[in-house]
């Protein structure tokens, strides 16, 4: 699996799932979450209505991961997670991590053979970006030795092919570049 890092807008990507730095209550918010919500339409919103209504009574636990469709993102999936609140408390790394690895998980099970993740928590929930960065390309580097070896009953590798961190500013890039670096 390749690992990358690069500075862009996620919700401009044609890959196969798009993370979302989604809040518990799926139903959309600031910075990330409300960039993917507002490029995917309305229907991400009803998608997440109806998840919340039926999986998800009391929102997504923290750590956790969950698909809908991207609607109207050049992506086929938007997989949502909800990364540790730093301000609330929330300060365990295993927490952070957990983010990055059930979205692969549930990626992997939708068929997936790339994703774009962006620094989750590193936002309005106050996390450090260096130790996001640190964490997170911890997580997919994990998850690339737990699963490089899958093979599909025709030879043809079975999982994640590409993933990278779309970061959206200079600062945020050098953090990730320098955590795959190390």
């Amino acid at each position: 699996m390749r690992i990358d890092a690069s500075l862009g807008d996620i919700t401009e990507l044609a890959v196969d799932v798009v993370v979302n730095a989604a809040n518990s209550s799926l139903l959309g918010g600031g910075g990330v979450d409300g960039a993917i919500h507002a490029a995917a339409g309305p229907g991400l919103l009803e998608a997440c209505r109806e998840l919340r209504a039926t999986r998800y009574p009391d929102g997504l636990p923290v750590g956790h991961a969950v698909a809908t469709d991207a609607f109207d993102l050049p992506a086929r999936w938007v997989v949502h997670t909800v990364g540790p609140n730093w301000r609330a408390g929330e300060r365990d790394p295993a927490m952070l991590a957990s983010c990055f690895l059930s979205s692969l998980e549930v990626a992997v099970d939708l068929g997936a053979r790339t994703i774009a993740f962006p620094a989750v928590s590193a936002g309005a929930y106050g996390w450090d970006l260096d130790e996001v960065a640190r964490i997170a390309t911890a997580a997919v580097r994990t998850w690339k030795v737990g699963t490089a070896q899958d093979r599909r009953p025709d030879g043809t590798p079975n999982g994640i092919s590409h993933a990278q961190f779309v970061l959206h500013d200079e600062r945020a890039l050098r953090a990730f570049q320098e955590a795959l670096a190390a």
